[in-house]
């Protein structure tokens, strides 16, 4: 018989990481379609039972895949780019820029993952979500109207990050999307901290 095992006939178990690695793969190759347990464990090699020992279904492997890639969003404090003389609105505004360029970059490096995410509204936990809460957090200082402003925030990385995604291979348009995007993204921070804001 020549079904999958649960475990490679070196008798080694499959891994956590070689799990979110052919899943991230299945993702993106699919366009976001190819990603099933039973997929996943076809290029494993293994049975689809046997992934329920990592995860225990779909959604928490789209929330165990959006904690790895968005993991690198979230990282400790910032170095202070913004001087010495700087106030708590302008050290506020560049975490917010930084936090808001690394998911941006994220976005665009894995779009189908993003738009699984939204797909499957179950799957919006751990990392993503405390993404959110630093983002609500930081604009809380700069404006009471820091929901609608984390929602113009967000909703701007995703479309510019997955129009991004659709420029690979093309590094000049790729390098000129960035650059507008900083260039925006400035414009917005500016605005949500300005008067129009309060």
């Amino acid at each position: 018989m020549t079904r999958p095992r649960g475990r490679p006939a070196q008798g080694s178990g499959v891994a956590r990481d070689a799990i979110l690695a052919a899943a991230l793969a299945l993702l993106e190759e699919g366009n976001g379609s190819g990603l099933t347990m039973r997929g996943l464990a076809a290029r494993l090699g293994v049975t689809p039972m046997s992934l329920y020992h990592h995860v225990a279904d779909r959604t928490a492997l789209l929330v165990a895949l959006s904690d790895l890639v968005y993991g690198e969003v979230m990282p400790g404090p910032e170095p202070d780019a913004t001087g010495m003389a700087a106030g708590p609105h302008e050290k506020c505004r560049a975490e917010l820029r930084a936090l808001l360029v690394r998911y941006h970059d994220a976005v665009a490096r894995h779009p189908q993952l993003t738009l699984a995410i939204f797909a499957e509204p179950a799957a919006f936990a751990g990392v993503t979500r405390r993404i959110t809460e630093r983002l609500d957090t930081l604009l809380a200082t700069l404006t009471p109207a820091h929901l609608l402003w984390r929602d113009v925030l967000v909703d701007h990385a995703h479309g510019s990050g997955l129009a991004l995604a659709a420029a690979r291979g093309d590094a000049q348009a790729a390098a000129a999307m960035r650059e507008q995007y900083g260039r925006a993204l400035d414009c917005l921070l500016a605005g949500a901290a300005g008067p129009a804001a309060e």
